[in-house]
């Protein structure tokens, strides 16, 4: 299954864009061993729009183009679910095992997403309580996708 990552807002380059890099390029390597591989960062910039309503209603708009078809789809929202890392890795490979050719998670923007995304997602998943910046949230992801790999393969990174 490729796993695709789509985010309103670019990276600039810095520690946070080299080590989400880091995490990602491990998550690349180790993957398609186990059936999951990583197929491509999609960054869209911010909506100029004068209302929130609007700026996420495009962002919006730019994600669903952007989908592949058939694609799952993973909001990251902090009212959404929480899940440890054993859950997030069996998730995917829930996903994966069911056939599923393509999964996206998304970062939304500084006015988080769209209400209409939320009936087209297949997950809502929450990475705190809190909300994270999405130079931190791409880092954290990229993290937890390296490490449900590592969980699936019984590789030791992943320790209780």
């Amino acid at each position: 299954m490729r796993i695709g990552l789509f985010a309103v807002g670019r990276l600039k380059p810095g520690p946070e864009k080299d080590l989400a890099a880091r995490y990602f390029d491990r998550f690349a390597k180790a993957g398609p061993a186990i059936g999951l591989e990583f197929s491509r960062i999609a960054e869209v910039a911010e909506s100029r729009a004068s209302n929130a309503e609007t700026r996420k209603r495009e962002e919006a708009a730019m994600l669903l183009k952007s989908l592949p078809e058939g694609s799952i789809l993973v909001l990251l929202d902090e009212r959404g679910k929480a899940l440890d890392s054993e859950a997030f890795a069996n998730l995917l490979a829930g996903y994966r095992d069911q056939g599923k050719r393509d999964l996206t998670i998304a970062i939304g923007g500084a006015d988080g997403l769209d209400p209409s995304l939320y009936d087209r997602a297949n997950m809502i998943l929450c990475l705190g309580k809190m909300t994270w910046p999405h130079q931190i949230v791409r880092t954290l992801i990229a993290e937890q996708l390296y490490r449900a790999v590592t969980i699936l393969s019984g590789h030791p990174y992943h320790r209780v």
